[in-house]
């Protein structure tokens, strides 16, 4: 009862913020990350760890600096997620810009199933909404432990539009009929979920355990891929969700070869903005076998 009653807190909290400007509601999510970093002792283990990791070329003092300027752009994201819950579309139009929406739209008009790469960066959730403002789309929701936020989470996701939430239980089925209807796929396919259809593929120069899902799911829908990027932008001047080139020569007969792929550049588009990617998951937690798990 006790933790039911402090996520309704936390949640009355989120709506009073939203009503402040975003500058000063982004201030207050940097002061809360810095709090984070400095008491979430687990956490910016696991941050330091990836960093280590993935710039081993960084000193350590320089490593701790990245780490704080993730831990004050993760505040932020998570105080600002109140604006998805309630804000309203106009406001929300406002502050993420859309970008390159006009090559996702071309594809859908031709009637080619779409697959919008969208990668872990902590913008990831604002440009998911701010797409579903344009497009009836599909995409995969887990689950949340806590039951208050995994209802307020998921209002989050399907406020705008007609948005079909499926769940991994789903399978690749509903998906992949999903898209041959026409809806584009909101995909997330870089985080470790344990060795069940992953291999092992460079990231950042370390064997990360990486689902084939994007290479085979772009073959049976006969998809293109999309990258959809979300930045969000210095001084709480909002966000810019972005649709980058439809990649050319995707997938291949070799899912190994396009899972790397994917992973090149995702690290490629990592480097432009280290401090945003989502470095509080355990991303090299499966490993090769006999070989130690370095969290």
């Amino acid at each position: 009862m006790l933790s039911r009653l402090s996520s309704h807190l936390a949640v009355a909290l989120f709506w009073l913020l939203h009503w402040l400007p975003l500058p000063v509601l982004a201030v207050l999510g940097q002061i809360v990350g810095e709090c984070f970093y400095w008491f979430a002792s687990n956490r910016r283990h696991i941050v330091m760890v990836n960093l280590g990791l993935c710039f081993p070329e960084l000193d350590l003092p320089a490593r701790r600096r990245l780490a704080r300027a993730h831990f004050r752009a993760l505040g932020r994201s998570l105080l600002e997620r109140g604006l998805l819950w309630w804000a309203s579309e106009a406001r929300l139009k406002r502050l993420i810009r859309l970008e390159g929406a006009e090559r996702l739209s071309a594809l859908l008009d031709a009637g080619r199933p779409v697959i919008m790469l969208a990668p872990h960066f902590l913008g990831l959730d604002m440009g998911g909404s701010r797409v579903a403002m344009e497009f009836d789309s599909v995409s995969i929701y887990a689950r949340q432990k806590n039951a208050v936020f995994d209802r307020w989470l998921l209002h989050g996701r399907s406020r705008f539009g007609d948005q079909l939430l499926l769940s991994r239980q789903d399978g690749v089925r509903g998906t992949v009929k999903a898209m041959k209807a026409g809806r584009p796929f909101y995909y997330l396919p870089d985080m470790d979920y344990g060795r069940k259809d992953a291999i092992f593929v460079p990231f950042f120069g370390v064997p990360a355990a990486t689902i084939t899902g994007l290479s085979r799911l772009g073959r049976l829908a006969g998809a293109a891929i999309v990258p959809c990027v979300t930045r969000m932008l210095p001084g709480g001047r909002g966000y810019v969700a972005e649709f980058g080139e439809p990649w050319p020569d995707f997938p291949t007969r070799d899912a190994d070869a396009d899972t790397v792929r994917m992973n090149l550049w995702i690290e490629s588009v990592v480097r432009t903005m280290p401090e945003q990617y989502y470095w509080v998951h355990r991303r090299f937690k499966t490993r090769p076998v006999g070989e130690p798990r370095p969290y």
